[in-house]
């Protein structure tokens, strides 16, 4: 009840502010790098009444992923060859989350490290596997909006070689349509409202970027472009772009 409350009090709040989700990559000179996605949702929770959010508890939780494929191998033993990969994929994640209400805190982090950026896949369908293998049980909101960003089923590719840098996503034309349930449809809400930002952290300058919306450090070595979140959702080729390097 007491979750149902709050979300209905965030919702409320978003007529004056929206969650924003970054996608940082940080590429080293050898190719290895780190991925993470964070989300600062704490302008929606600044517009909620104080008195509202009094009785609420604070959450500040790491998850490895790793650590929930072991609670579940049993589990997973049982699956199909292809099922296990996916799980096998999520090992190295962490997911950290912080919800303060009294200092008007809501923040979440999905990070890993890789050898190679080919090696991600979509961090949302990460996360929608996480909300199949451990339901959130705590009166925390934020499990909730984790679990309806997870059932998105776009394919996110990413390529580097030294000499460019690609980034390409393919919607899955045959997403199953079956009716939500209020809390999946008080998260979407959120996230139409919501802007995804991509932030990516190169080892050496970039000459020029096929999207003319993204944004250069000074030093050219960093991009940043800001989409609505809607369109890495249901558009996610408008997020395709490539990345040119200088010699």
């Amino acid at each position: 009840m007491k979750k149902l409350h709050l979300l209905g009090l965030l919702i409320f709040a978003l007529s004056l502010g929206s969650c924003t989700f970054t996608e940082n990559i940080y590429i080293n000179e050898d190719g290895t790098g780190k991925f993470s996605l964070d989300m600062d949702g704490s302008s929606i929770l600044a517009m909620v009444p104080e008195d509202s959010l009094k009785n609420e508890k604070s959450v500040d939780t790491t998850i490895y992923f790793k650590d929930i494929i072991k609670e579940k191998q049993d589990s997973i033993s049982k699956l199909s060859a292809q099922e296990q990969a996916k799980f096998k994929r999520m090992e190295n994640f962490v997911m950290n989350m912080k919800m303060n209400a009294a200092q008007k805190q809501m923040l979440f982090s999905l990070s890993t490290d890789f050898k190679n950026v080919s090696e991600l896949g979509d961090a949302f369908s990460t996360m929608g596997a996480l909300k199949d293998s451990k339901k959130d049980k705590s009166n925390n909101p934020m499990g909730s909006m984790l679990g309806g960003l997870g059932n998105n089923d776009n394919q996110i590719s990413y390529t580097y070689d030294g000499k460019k840098f690609t980034r390409k996503g393919i919607a899955n034309k045959a997403k199953e349509t079956k009716d939500k349930t209020s809390e999946e449809e008080s998260m979407q809400m959120i996230l139409e409202s919501s802007t995804y930002v991509v932030k990516y952290h190169f080892p050496k300058a970039v000459k020029k970027v096929s999207n003319d919306k993204a944004q250069f450090s000074e030093d050219r070595k960093t991009i940043t472009i800001e989409y609505p979140f809607t369109e890495y959702k249901d558009t996610p080729e408008k997020l395709n772009f490539e990345v040119e390097f200088q010699k």
